[in-house]
């Protein structure tokens, strides 16, 4: 599986995933806020599904792409665990800082 956090960084598939937060679209809908083509809109789609961000599902001829929840809690783990690791970095600084102030 790709890596989330990189495939979600970039700016136009994070856009992508924004608007997919009102709902199911189909890509020619998705393509209408972007200068670029449809085609680059659906690469960009597919690189979401790849890394399991978005879910896609095929009914008549349209294709239809949503947020997949599983993915997303996944990507707000990642996202939770860099925050918890830096919190407890700053923490431990903080803590060592004081230390040397009270040695002075």
């Amino acid at each position: 599986m790709l890596d989330q956090l990189e495939v979600a960084a970039e700016p136009t598939r994070r856009r992508l995933m924004q608007l997919l937060t009102s709902g199911e679209q189909t890509v020619n809908n998705l393509a209408a806020h972007f200068p670029a083509s449809r085609s680059a809109i659906s690469q960009h789609l597919r690189v979401l599904t790849e890394a399991g961000l978005v879910t896609a599902r095929k009914d008549g001829r349209f294709r239809y792409y949503r947020l997949d929840p599983q993915g997303l809690a996944q990507l707000r783990t990642l996202f939770d665990s860099f925050w918890i690791d830096e919190l407890d970095r700053l923490v431990a600084d903080a803590t060592e800082e004081a230390a040397s102030e009270g040695d002075s």
